[in-house]
């Protein structure tokens, strides 16, 4: 193991500093290609001494992708953007890394895609997501596609987001309440991801649907959340069209791409294959997250009632 590099694209972001901590965690050396090299700086002290590099590279530009994978055993794209450039990067960015890591004489690729990927989808992320599956396969047809639904962790923008907006709101919309979610712990996704690059020849060309133990809808969730940090909220479902004018709002709340991601289940297809697959058992909610959204609790860490 100390003799592969794995080349991380994406490396210093949220999933990536999981990704990163359980390759360095198997002896793996570990080079984090970003634009911004600084966002990783973090990760340095999780391995040992030279285990981890940092470099320079943006999957828009061919040339500081050739020099990321140079000499790597396998290489993971986790690059993905909510707004933006939707084509250039989820569906030409990772086409380049994939190409980039055929042509260099990687052994493995992982591409980390997102449950709802279809290239024939009505949203720009889904199809830009489904069409960036395609474009990796046809450089890198041994590739592994790993598709998350959404994903929980400590500095997470899923579970934080909605827990603030119940500490503070008197009444709390909900935007497509009905719509089912999978949600799924950072460090399980992470596993997932560290055994499809390091075993190719066993998950190499195949995709992974990941989701958590329970199927819950986007009020469901809010409703757990408010439970969990002790706040008693009225929750107003909010009409599709009132949601659809709030999408043509610059800046706000959600836009018009998200609200039509969000006419779709996100949630395992039955005939996956998954978690199981991997021999991992995903991670409930509630086994972790107390320990960090305690802090959105009334008198923090404090709340509650001793007991003898």
């Amino acid at each position: 193991m100390q003799d592969r590099l794995v080349t991380i694209f994406g490396g210093g972001g949220f999933v990536g500093r999981y990704v990163a901590q359980e390759l360095l965690s198997r002896g793996v050396r570990v080079r984090i290609a970003e634009r911004n090299p600084g966002n990783a700086v973090r990760i340095k002290p999780l391995g040992g001494l030279g285990q981890t590099q940092l470099m320079s590279a943006d999957i828009t530009k061919p040339i500081s992708v050739a020099r990321a994978v140079e000499g790597a055993y396998a290489v993971i794209n986790l690059v993905g953007i909510l707004n933006g450039k939707f084509d250039a990067v989820q569906r030409a960015g990772a086409e380049t890394v994939a190409r980039a890591a055929a042509d260099s004489g990687a052994q493995a690729f992982v591409q980390v895609s997102a449950i709802g990927a279809d290239a024939a989808s009505e949203s720009a992320y889904g199809r830009s997501k489904g069409e960036g599956e395609n474009a990796v396969l046809a450089a890198f047809p041994g590739a592994t596609i790993i598709r998350p639904s959404i994903i929980f962790g400590r500095e997470d923008q899923f579970l934080n987001r909605f827990a603030q907006l119940i500490r503070i709101a008197p009444v709390v919309p909900v935007i497509s309440g009905g719509t089912k979610f999978q949600p799924v712990y950072v460090v399980d996704v992470a596993r997932a991801i560290a055994l499809a690059t390091l075993d190719p020849a066993t998950h190499g060309g195949k995709t992974y649907e990941l989701g958590g133990p329970e199927v819950l809808s986007m009020e469901q969730i809010n409703r757990w959340l408010a439970t969990a940090i002790g706040r008693s909220k009225l929750f107003v479902p909010v009409p599709a069209s009132a949601a659809a004018a709030l999408a043509m709002v610059p800046g706000g709340p959600i836009t018009r791409d998200q609200l039509k991601m969000l006419a779709r289940d996100n949630v395992v297809a039955a005939d996956s294959q998954g978690f199981a697959d991997l021999g991992i058992a995903p991670t409930p909610m509630a086994a972790v997250a107390d320990a960090w959204l305690v802090q959105y609790r009334k008198y923090g860490r404090f709340a509650g009632r001793a007991e003898a």
